[in-house]
């Protein structure tokens, strides 16, 4: 058995270096760690700042090759539901669109899952892991006017995760409709005490805690499709 994963910066590991105080990517990601402990082979073409619209490019360019795998991850969402934060900033009470609108997120994950299939790839579905909102405003307004961005969130720092969110009950929706299985590390993050402290100063990265998470869930599952052969 062989997996191929297509996601974005956090199916590549990438995590937010305090020290360095930059983004680089992390050697023990869960990906890496999965395939360590379980000797099943991946291979990972999740790309940083990817999108369902870029991810859907690279999975047109390795169409030929995913016969070859078994079984292909798809983790998008994070990057897709974002808002242009500077545009936010100088027009507060205008209408914003996401960087890839739910309905576009819904066409365009639905043409990658049906390309997977008929490439003879089985599709598996991730979940996003959850945002801290605090953190993730504090982030994304760096450098800008944050009255002006929380008058947009009329107050409501929290709306970002459930707009986040929104776009995580598509992933289920999705895989409900296609009856593929979706590995839920948001649920598995949110089972913990004290989830923020899995995510890196940014509120949305996964940290090195928060990769062994994702690698503690997706080995169960790897394991669980092992013993179906």
């Amino acid at each position: 058995m062989n997996i191929c994963v297509f996601g974005d910066s956090v199916a590549k590991g990438v995590v937010f270096d305090e020290i360095k105080n930059k983004y680089t990517f992390l050697k023990e990601n869960f990906v890496n760690l999965v395939q360590s402990k379980t000797s099943v082979p991946f291979k990972n073409y999740a790309k940083f700042g990817c999108t369902v619209t870029k991810g859907s490019e690279i999975l047109e360019k390795q169409a030929d090759r995913l016969s070859a795998y078994q079984y292909t991850i798809l983790e998008f969402g994070g990057n897709d539901c974002d808002l242009n934060w500077a545009e936010v900033a100088s027009q507060p009470g205008a209408s914003h669109m996401a960087q890839v609108p739910i309905e576009r997120f819904k066409e365009i994950y639905e043409t990658m899952i049906e390309k997977t299939r008929g490439a003879g790839s089985h599709p598996i579905l991730m979940s996003l892991p959850p945002l801290d909102s605090d953190r993730f405003f504090n982030w994304i307004s760096k450098g800008l006017d944050r009255e002006k961005i929380l008058q947009f969130l009329e107050n409501d720092v929290d709306y970002i995760f459930r707009w986040h969110q929104q776009y995580n009950d598509m992933i289920f929706r999705l895989a409900d409709a296609y009856q593929i299985p979706v590995i839920d590390i948001r649920t598995d993050f949110l089972k913990q005490k004290d989830y923020k402290s899995l995510l890196c100063v940014d509120g949305m990265h996964p940290n090195k805690e928060g990769h062994k998470l994702i690698a503690s869930s997706l080995e169960k599952y790897v394991a669980a499709l092992c013993q179906r052969k």
